[in-house]
């Protein structure tokens, strides 16, 4: 059973504060009515300026980025909200940069389905109802024909369903590959890289089998109500406290994390996604997505469902964004806020006096669900009553599918259905981390363990040190991890210490690691190099917001982000910090993925480590109710 939270506390509004419909609706019709963009324009996002918002009371700013394709330009505004908008600052961009909108995908699958060569080639595989065929525009990054070149480009993936209902992801139509001009919704042309065998099985997975029985209902009641309150945007539960944020780029976003009044993160998001699959076939080589640079985050975001996304008693953020049209679109429900039970928290059971102290830990989460075209990302951010963080990233959803040949045993994926396999391939997600640890000056070092080295200090052998790595500048902060060496980072307040008169920190693990395994000339390698360290630290700039550059659509490879960034060389010895940890996951397919898979997880944590004196989680009370002798857990 779940059941809604009782409603927050009206708040006034705050700088951070999301954009509301009416602030989208505002920015868009300050942009069209100044008479620089045409009737066609079409919009990749409005987001607010928060360097600016937290910069003091003189209202707030938005950014947006328009497109004109009868023009072939594109443009970053800075647009004044208040009581009347006004579009003040016009940047002008590549027109083939900004990402795709959702609008722009169905236009383009539309295109793909009413064009001659298109239907002519699906023909000759006995393909005609094409209310059947479904497309989905891919980005094109770092594969761009040179016979093209400067158009605003993306290469379809074609599917095949057996009935409208159908999950048409279970059937890839093998060598076919349109090209798509996505300015004018023009297909260019169609590769047609030979026939390959149609899937049999259709992909249906919601009837596929009847429910197995025995499951009983599992009910988390809270009858005094939740822990948590809500008032507005802001959050405070077990000496937590942070404001919930949205943006078009990144969706969920958590603002001022602090614990009993202080400060910990600024502020705290997945930055982008990176996913490149391994593969020579005609339909897989080009797969390489920036999902938030080339798609956005915000736009795709679910409207989580009651019981089914989050279980127990649960508060609602909805959260709105604007449409490729520049109209704005409310997403109900799009951010979920529960608690949980997580098991012990501390315990010690003392065999001499026959006494058992116990303390059950509870966590409070925050969550998101994306759906990128087949796969799906749940975002659960949780808060921990001893003051860690952890972030968990679950992937499920649907595999991007190959055909191939009966008998055909393809080298660089693995079959998971007759004449259907999945290429190898990886996840990576870029989670920025403004860090604040007791104000905004901070250090950062690189922890691990080392043996002692001299032997008259180490008589049994057994002596082993914390080595300890000051990471002083950013040309030293594109950082490795060894988990043999149980290394980590720690970032530390440059203007505060505890009672052992060692800075208060927080450390961070990244837990979920991998490595790009593909050459260095390799599209892959050129285009993300971020992916290949486990953490980068730079200074903090307001201009540089995304890991993997401010619009890596059709960018050429490497020429922005962090490791562009560094080469600036700036301290990183009490300066305002961000951190960019990369957590990574390498998905080897298996039939068990298929047709839907189980959810594969993914994780970074963030501890505190010397913030507090001692165990902050000493004032947790005990279990109110414990099956013992005892009336409580003592």
């Amino acid at each position: 059973m779940s059941t809604l939270a009782p409603l927050g506390t009206e708040a006034p509004p705050h700088p951070l504060d999301p954009l509301t419909p009416a602030e989208l609706t505002a920015a868009v019709a300050a942009v069209r009515d100044s008479g620089k963009v045409g009737p066609g324009a079409r919009f990749w996002g409005v987001t607010l300026d928060e360097h600016h918002a937290r910069g003091g009371p003189d209202g707030r700013l938005a950014r947006v980025v328009v497109l004109d394709p009868d023009a072939h330009q594109a443009f970053e505004v800075d647009v004044t909200l208040g009581e009347s908008a006004r579009a003040t600052a016009w940047r002008e961009l590549d027109p083939r940069n900004p990402g795709m909108t959702s609008e722009e995908a169905r236009t383009a699958a539309a295109a793909c389905r009413e064009d001659p060569e298109f239907r002519a080639v699906l023909a000759r595989r006995g393909i005609t109802d094409m209310s059947l065929v479904m497309i989905d525009p891919e980005s094109i990054g770092g594969f761009e024909p040179p016979e093209y070149a400067g158009r605003r480009l993306t290469w379809g993936s074609v599917w095949l369903k057996t009935t409208p209902g159908d999950n048409h992801y279970a059937r890839p139509v093998q060598g076919v590959v349109p090209i798509i001009d996505m300015e004018r919704m023009e297909v260019l042309r169609v590769e047609d890289h030979g026939e390959t065998p149609l899937a049999a099985e259709a992909g249906d997975f919601t009837t596929a089998r009847e429910p197995r029985p025995g499951l009983r209902p599992l009910e988390v009641v809270q009858q005094a109500g939740p822990s948590f309150s809500v008032r507005g945007n802001e959050v405070r539960w077990q000496n937590w406290s942070f404001r919930v944020g949205f943006t078009h780029r990144e969706g969920l976003v958590l603002h001022e994390l602090a614990f009993s009044g202080r400060p910990v993160v600024r502020r705290a998001a997945v930055n982008e996604m990176y996913v490149p699959y391994f593969d020579t076939s005609a339909t897989q080589y080009r797969k390489n997505f920036f999902d938030w640079g080339e798609y956005g985050g915000g736009p795709l975001t679910n409207s989580l469902e009651l019981g089914c996304d989050c279980l127990g008693v649960i508060h609602y953020f909805d959260a709105a964004v604007i449409g490729g049209d520049g109209e704005p679109r409310v997403i109900p429900n799009a951010i979920c806020l529960h608690e949980e039970d997580d098991g012990i928290l501390w315990k010690h059971h003392d065999g001499r006096r026959g006494t058992t102290e116990v303390r059950r830990s509870r966590k409070l989460i925050v969550s998101s669900s994306v759906t990128v075209a087949n796969y799906d990302y749940g975002f659960y951010w949780s808060l921990h009553q001893d003051g860690s963080l952890e972030l968990e990233i679950k992937m499920t959803g649907i595999l991007s599918a190959t055909g191939i040949a009966d008998g055909e045993d393809p080298p660089y994926a693995r079959k998971v259905a007759p004449n259907v396999a999945v290429t190898n391939h990886q996840h990576y997600f870029s989670v920025r981390l403004d860090m604040a640890v007791d104000g905004p000056r901070t250090r950062l070092s690189e922890v691990f363990v080392t043996p002692e080295e001299d032997p008259a200090l180490d008589p049994y052998g057994n002596a082993v040190r914390t080595g300890v790595r000051s990471i002083l500048r950013e040309s030293e902060a594109a950082l490795g991890t060894d988990p043999a060496r149980a290394l980590h980072w720690r970032v530390e307040s440059a203007d505060r210490t505890n009672r052992m008169g060692e800075p208060t920190a927080y450390r961070l693990f990244v837990d979920s690691t991998a490595r790009l395994p593909v050459r260095e000339d390799s599209v892959c390698a050129r285009r993300a190099p971020f992916v290949g360290k486990a953490l980068w630290a730079t200074e903090y700039d307001p201009a540089r917001r995304f890991v993997g550059g401010e619009y890596p659509n059709q960018a050429e490879p490497g020429s922005d982000g962090v490791q562009v960034w560094q080469r600036e060389d700036r301290s990183l010895d009490g300066t305002e910090m961000v951190l960019w940890a990369t957590v990574g996951s390498h998905h080897f397919p298996r039939p068990e993925d298929w047709p839907v898979m189980p959810v594969a997880k993914a994780r970074l944590r963030l501890e505190p480590d010397g913030f507090f004196d001692r165990n902050p989680a000493l004032d947790v009370p005990p279990p109110v109710s414990c099956h013992a002798e005892t009336d409580h857990c003592h």
